[in-house]
C-alpha cells in the first residue's frame, strides 16, 4: 500500500527545489583502491642441472607410447589420465620449435600451470616425421624434461582424438596440497 503525499507537502517541496539545477554526470567512477596485483611466479630454470646426477637423459627410453608415474598416484587417476577423462586446463604446442626454445617454453608453461592451478595439461610435441630414421627429438626431450619437474605426477601419450603419439597428457601436483603438507611439517 502506497502512502499518499499531501498536496501541501508537494507544494513545499517544489518551492524549495525550484531553482535547483541537475548535476552533470561525466560517468567517471569514484576512486576505489584496487588490490595489488598478484605477481606471476618467475619461470623456473629448467631443472636439468639440479637433477643431472640422479637421472641421465641416456637412461630414459622413449617408446611410441609415453608413460611415467610417480609413486603414490592412484591407478584410477592414471587410468582417467590415459583415457583423456581429466579435463585439460592448458595446452602448449612445441612441435616445430628448436630444442632450446622448446625447453624454455615448457618451463614457462609449467610455471603458468602452477599459477593458474591447472591439474591436467596437454603438451603437443609432434611425432618427428622429418627425422624418419631417427626417433623424434622433441618427444624424447619432453619425456626426459617432464621427469625432472617435481610438480609432474604422471604423464602419458594422449588419446587419438587429442593427438595420439604426438601429444602427452600431464597430471600436475595440486599446489594447495603441497602448501598444506609443508605447513603441517613445520608445526
Amino acid at each position: 500500500m502506497k502512502k499518499q503525499i499531501q498536496e501541501s507537502d508537494l507544494e513545499l517541496f517544489r518551492e524549495q527545489v525550484h531553482d535547483a539545477e541537475p548535476l552533470r554526470h561525466e560517468g567517471a567512477e569514484p576512486y576505489r583502491r584496487r588490490p595489488p596485483p598478484i605477481p606471476r611466479p618467475r619461470p623456473p630454470e629448467p631443472p636439468e642441472a639440479d637433477n643431472a646426477s640422479t637421472l641421465s637423459e641416456t637412461e630414459v627410453e622413449t617408446p611410441d607410447y609415453l608413460l611415467f608415474v610417480r609413486p603414490g598416484v592412484q591407478r584410477r587417476t592414471l587410468a582417467d589420465l590415459q583415457r583423456g577423462a581429466i579435463d585439460v586446463g592448458l595446452e602448449v604446442d612445441l612441435h616445430g620449435l628448436t630444442v632450446a626454445v622448446a625447453r624454455r617454453t615448457l618451463a614457462e608453461f609449467l610455471a603458468e600451470c602452477a599459477h593458474r592451478r591447472v591439474r591436467c595439461a596437454r603438451i603437443i610435441h609432434g611425432r618427428g616425421s622429418r627425422t624418419a630414421p631417427r626417433p623424434p627429438v622433441l618427444k624424447q626431450k619432453v619425456n626426459y624434461w617432464l621427469r625432472l619437474y617435481d610438480q609432474v605426477l604422471a604423464f602419458c601419450s594422449a588419446t587419438r582424438r587429442d593427438g595420439g603419439g604426438g601429444a602427452a597428457y600431464v597430471l600436475l601436483r595440486n599446489p594447495d596440497k603441497a602448501k598444506r603438507a609443508s605447513a603441517a611439517t613445520r608445526r
